[in-house]
């Protein structure tokens, strides 16, 4: 009978290898920003290998493992291109400048490892429902399932919607300022957000993983951080026309009908 420890310890030697093959593909592309790519696909990780050494109810195991692997590889399909086309991301290029010769060695730590022990904490309602086996799953899952619905929604249409924007050169200077960002500004986090509650619901039929819940809060903080990130928002309001006005009319993070210019 497997415990929480064989479950935690095990994704937590997973991931570690993972985000160090992660810093190891990095070195030779100069590109630290593969890491986004990695996010998505150590969340599947997780959850296959929380299935395989838990003994949980075999039922909300599949499920759990169904929901963050589609979320997951879905994630890192949509990051691989643009990392690969758009080169590494601004906050990583100004870490490699401050940090000079030391940066190979410092991104192992302060990006790859630390995006790995992330994973492993927002992960916790997986793999404490992975063990041991709990009731079988119950009509709160179904709610969890709708909620996660509506994020895979959230964040699949959105970034189709982004994709098909930036096609057009005359769109460059532009605010896409329809479809799903009618309502919410962000709303590929807000997708991620419903994404984590919803498998934080499935999980907590057993009452262990209740208290993983410490896991959707930390991506929630991280979420919302982002979407009110104040130098983000002042550098689009200057290379954007008509985002100011945009701005104030939507939601950062949770949908609402736009306010009347």
């Amino acid at each position: 009978m497997s415990s929480h420890v064989d479950v935690l310890a095990s994704t937590a030697l997973v991931i570690l290898i993972l985000m160090i093959v992660a810093w190891l593909i990095s070195l030779p592309l100069g590109n630290a920003s593969i890491v986004t790519v990695f996010w998505g696909l150590g969340f599947v990780v997780v959850g296959w290998v929380s299935g395989a050494v838990g003994d949980g109810h075999t039922d909300r195991s599949n499920l759990l493992v169904a929901m963050v692997s589609i979320w997951g590889v879905r994630l890192s399909a949509n990051s691989w291109r643009p990392v690969l086309a758009g080169g590494e991301h601004r906050r990583h290029r100004s870490a490699r400048r401050d940090a000079g010769d030391s940066f190979a060695t410092r991104s192992l730590f302060t990006i790859f490892l630390s995006a790995g022990a992330a994973i492993w904490v927002v992960s916790l309602p997986i793999q404490l429902a992975a063990t041991p086996a709990g009731p079988p799953v119950r009509a709160v899952a179904v709610v969890g399932v709708a909620i996660w619905g509506l994020g895979l929604f959230f964040a699949t249409v959105s970034d189709a919607q982004l994709a098909r924007f930036r096609v057009e050169p005359a769109n460059q200077s532009k605010v896409l300022d329809w479809g799903l960002r009618r309502y919410t500004r962000h709303p590929r986090e807000f997708g991620d957000f419903c994404v984590w509650w919803g498998i934080w619901l499935v999980a907590a039929d057993t009452s262990d993983a209740r208290i993983g819940a410490v896991g959707p809060l930390l991506l929630s903080s991280l979420l919302l951080r982002r979407a009110a990130a104040a130098g983000s928002e002042a550098t689009l309001g200057t290379q954007r026309e008509g985002y100011d006005l945009y701005a104030a009319r939507t939601s950062s993070f949770f949908p609402r009908s736009p306010r009347a210019s």
